[in-house]
């Protein structure tokens, strides 16, 4: 038996307050440069993009971005921009385009930046934990994570960081101070403390067999981060859904093997309860990650919200990185090499013309 099995994952999810602090403290000295990169490029719209986990943390990022800016931003995977880039870009000499990347390597992101500025895409930045990297050498501005590189497969802390840097960098384009993200660590430690012992409970339960996660708005990315976590590390059945589509046909196959999470945001939390309150009625197991009084039947992982909303979506996912982790565990896997998967996925550059 390998007794070191998911000791690597176990260690970068549970460093994440440490490697958020070096994190927040690298981009604190970035600001003026971002400034000073923001206002050469001047873009009209931003296009974020990656694959696999930074595709989900892309979606997250572009909504933030608009949300916070007012500039029009949206999301794609690498590989639509690469294969269908007339379905994708329709003023890319106004566009500025955000890679997103943990190695910097990945050859349908790489291919993405280079198609982009073939089409004259206006300006190429970088979010990576490499800076070093080949995509990282050839962009206009990059923000690294170099702390949160890791030893596993899957993404969790390198997610998370790269996550934060997005967050900041929409802040330092709408002018905001970053202040509110110094409080990240301590929280993101709270919650990897406090949940702990229910989390592993929750993971090991035999009679749950399906994984169903929620969230709308900036939640919808991290939702799906933590679907393909739950995949990845635990080879379980995992879905993701925004909240209320959830009602528009998925929730037929919800049975009491089911475990439905809900990303819960403050500007539809009513409504997004009331989908998982229906969701217990049809005998799902729901439970809630939120900053408001759960009732019966909705369990619930307590969120701190004395700090502004759009700096919350990062502090979803200790929580579902530890559920994969510990599903992962419990049926004897090893998360640190999940099944069939590589830390990057590298293809024939004559794939792509």
């Amino acid at each position: 038996m390998n007794n070191d099995r998911g000791r690597f994952t176990y260690s970068e999810i549970m460093s994440q307050p440490e490697v958020w602090s070096q994190t927040l403290a690298y981009v604190q000295r970035q600001r003026s440069t971002v400034e000073q990169a923001w206002g050469r490029a001047a873009p009209d719209r931003v296009l974020f993009t990656g694959c696999g986990s930074t595709h989900y943390l892309a979606l997250t990022a572009a909504s933030l971005f608009q949300q916070l800016t007012g500039v029009p931003a949206r999301a794609c995977p690498a590989s639509e921009l690469v294969l269908f880039p007339d379905s994708v870009l329709a003023h890319p000499q106004k566009t500025l385009l955000v890679t997103v990347s943990r190695s910097g390597t990945t050859s349908e992101t790489v291919a993405a930046a280079n198609r982009f500025r073939q089409r004259g895409g206006r300006a190429v930045w970088c979010i990576t934990c490499d800076p070093a990297s080949e995509l990282a050498q050839a962009s206009d501005l990059v923000l690294s994570a170099e702390a949160a590189q890791e030893q596993s497969v899957a993404q969790t802390r390198s997610f998370s960081s790269m996550l934060i840097l997005a967050e900041a960098l929409a802040a330092i384009v709408a002018g905001l101070e970053l202040d509110p993200l110094a409080r990240l660590p301590e929280l993101s430690q709270r919650l990897l403390d406090g949940a702990g012992t229910f989390i592993t409970d929750m993971a090991r339960r035999e009679d749950i067999s399906r994984f169903f996660f929620l969230g709308s708005g900036p939640q919808y990315g991290v939702a799906c981060e933590a679907m393909l976590k739950m995949k990845e590390m635990s080879l379980s059945h995992s879905e993701a859904y925004h909240f209320l589509e959830f009602r528009h046909g998925p929730m037929s196959v919800v049975t009491p093997e089911s475990l439905i999470v809900g990303l819960l945001s403050s500007r539809a939390a009513l409504q997004e309860q009331q989908v998982l309150v229906e969701m217990a009625k049809l005998g799902g197991y729901p439970l809630a990650i939120d900053f408001r009084e759960q009732e019966a039947p909705v369990e619930q992982i307590g969120l701190i919200t004395d700090i502004p909303m759009w700096t919350l979506p990062v502090l979803y996912l200790p929580p579902m990185q530890l559920l994969a982790y510990h599903r992962s565990m419990s049926k004897g896997l090893d998360p640190d090499r999940p099944q069939n998967l590589t830390a990057v996925v590298v293809l024939d550059e004559e794939s792509f013309g």
